[in-house]
């Protein structure tokens, strides 16, 4: 089974790592953490995480008000591609 677990981060810098161990102790799962400029340093250690296990997390920092979808357009995460649409798209 493939799952893409989303999670929007905003100062989750302490739970951070417990949501990580807990997800990708089940095969087949990846994470994308969307942080929202966390001031505690959450984005960083994303990138950490997201270093340390590769191929299966992947970041994606919002600095501005652009929204997910948006944000997450064209990324790939670990083999997943990431597409968005919107009403304004139909």
């Amino acid at each position: 089974m493939n799952v893409l677990v989303v999670v929007p981060t905003y100062n989750e810098k302490e739970n951070l790592p417990l949501l990580v161990d807990g997800v990708l102790a089940y095969d087949g799962y990846r994470m994308l953490v969307v942080d929202d400029a966390s001031p505690d340093g959450t984005g960083q250690l994303a990138d950490e995480l997201a270093r340390a296990h590769s191929g299966r997390i992947a970041v994606i920092h919002r600095t501005g008000a652009r929204g997910l979808g948006r944000s997450a357009e064209g990324r790939d995460v670990g083999g997943i591609g990431l597409a968005a649409a919107t009403l304004e798209d139909a």
